[in-house]
């Protein structure tokens, strides 16, 4: 089953930053889509199934970027 989250990442400033992001976020196991919304910083991920969070924080960190909250 699919599952979908919204997380939010502080520090991206340009379309480099999200392809960064979307990258890095891609390469985790399950992971089907990463859509980012550069203006206020919402990365939605989507995957086969749940994702740790701690993942997908060690992953946006990888990119240069931290999650907020």
């Amino acid at each position: 089953m699919s599952e979908r989250r919204t997380y939010t990442v502080t520090g991206m400033t340009c379309e480099h930053c999200v392809m960064s992001v979307t990258e890095e976020i891609t390469a985790l196991d399950g992971v089907t889509d990463v859509a980012v919304d550069l203006p206020t910083g919402a990365v939605t991920v989507t995957s086969d199934g749940p994702l740790d969070a701690a993942q997908v924080e060690a992953a946006v960190e990888e990119a240069g970027y931290t999650l907020a909250g």
